[in-house]
């Protein structure tokens, strides 16, 4: 019988859920708003239900009654068939676990260890797990690390400049949206083999925003580190931030340690710079002079990464933009890329407008893409080997 496999996301307020049997998507959707104003999207390939809907408080509360609420709507779609897996995003992974693995008890031990490091994600990711725990006793339930694709990278880009004891206790720069990289990666040595091999850095732009220096499919350079705050700003996220900022907050201004990560994770970023929202659509209809000067941060950081990351790589053969900026935002592209001819980089605009997959100028010298992201198919294949390997162990 065919294997069928749930792909879930869990955040803090949403579930996001993929329904797979026979490597083809079943359905997909998400219900958001968890603990407020619950809300369910729900778009099926094979019965072509659609729903967009609000939910009622309590079959929102929380992930547990989430799931709930969505198993009918799943039992409905399997016709009889029972789920045998349920492959989970798992933010952080910490330094032991690099892996795709089955979740055990002892490994969720290991992972709620890791919640500091990953406030916003890991403990939303955690919950999720119990509840399809609860919801599929029998499925075999797997994680997916975002920060498995860094672990390889060189040591020097895995440390801190502190003492050795930091680093031996966990203290360095692991990396994120792992997920999302190594789709990207699968996809060049399917469809541009050339582009797999070379020197590419490929930029997540979305809520959350990275960029990876990678060569033959190898993490050489990560604009994250020891936590998603850093390197490039986000919707709500600083990005890189000089530590002595992080003292004078405490000491000079006096504010706690939770006061100091609410502001660092929810209220900075594009949203804490424009003082009018997070969210990129927004700020380019915008006509506030602080709206321009939030997207012109956000690319100027994005520029300056990218000659770094050329720098560690020894020069630069490709370009990939994913996310949902990446993905969607021609305007970004565009003002990423202009003015970078000195770097052999050129894009067509009209070819970016379109959102075409190849936006590279006839005479760059770099080849500029545009590749949307699948990190659901990622977890799903990685969840159907481990499903693989259980069936013939027994």
């Amino acid at each position: 019988m065919e294997q069928v496999i749930l792909v879930l996301n869990s955040g803090s307020s949403s579930i996001k859920f993929t329904l797979y049997t026979a490597q083809q998507e079943m359905l997909s959707g998400q219900i958001s708003g968890l603990g407020a104003t619950p809300h369910i999207k729900l778009a099926s390939e094979v019965t072509e239900t659609r729903i967009d809907r609000p939910l009622r408080a309590e079959e929102g509360r929380n992930h547990s009654s989430a799931m709930g609420t969505l198993l009918p709507l799943l039992e409905d779609e399997l016709d009889g068939r029972s789920v045998d897996a349920v492959g989970h995003r798992v933010v952080h992974g910490g330094v032991v676990h690099s892996d795709p693995l089955r979740i055990t008890p002892e490994v969720l031990s290991d992972l709620r260890a890791l919640e500091p490091l990953a406030p916003l994600h890991q403990p939303h990711n955690l919950a999720g797990i119990e509840a399809a725990t609860e919801a599929f006793p029998d499925a075999l339930q797997t994680a997916c690390f975002d920060t498995a694709f860094h672990r390889k990278h060189p040591w020097v880009n895995d440390t801190f400049a502190l003492p050795r004891a930091y680093y031996e206790e966990g203290v360095r720069r692991y990396g994120f949206h792992g997920l999302s990289y190594e789709f990207i990666c699968s996809y060049l040595r399917s469809t541009r083999p050339d582009a797999f091999a070379g020197r590419a850095i490929v930029a997540h732009l979305g809520n959350g925003a990275s960029m990876c220096a990678i060569r033959d499919g190898q993490s050489i350079g990560s604009t994250m580190g020891f936590t998603a705050l850093d390197g490039l700003p986000m919707g709500t996220r600083c990005g890189q931030l000089d530590p002595g900022v992080v003292l004078y907050l405490l000491t000079t201004k006096g504010m706690s340690p939770e006061e100091v990560s609410d502001l660092l994770y929810k209220d900075s970023g594009l949203k804490g710079l424009s003082g009018i929202s997070q969210d990129m659509r927004t700020l380019t209809e915008s006509d506030d002079p602080k709206a321009a000067e939030a997207i012109d941060y956000f690319v100027f950081r994005i520029r300056r990464e990218l000659g770094a990351m050329a720098a560690v790589l020894g020069g630069l053969d490709t370009i990939v933009f994913t996310g949902g900026i990446g993905e969607n935002a021609a305007l970004i592209r565009e003002k990423v890329c202009a003015g970078q001819e000195w770097l052999g980089l050129a894009i067509d605009k009209a070819r970016n407008d379109a959102c075409d997959e190849d936006i590279s100028a006839s005479g760059s010298s770099i080849k500029v893409l545009v590749i949307p992201t699948n990190e659901e198919e990622m977890i799903r294949r990685h969840t159907e080997k481990l499903l693989n390997e259980k069936t013939v162990a027994t």
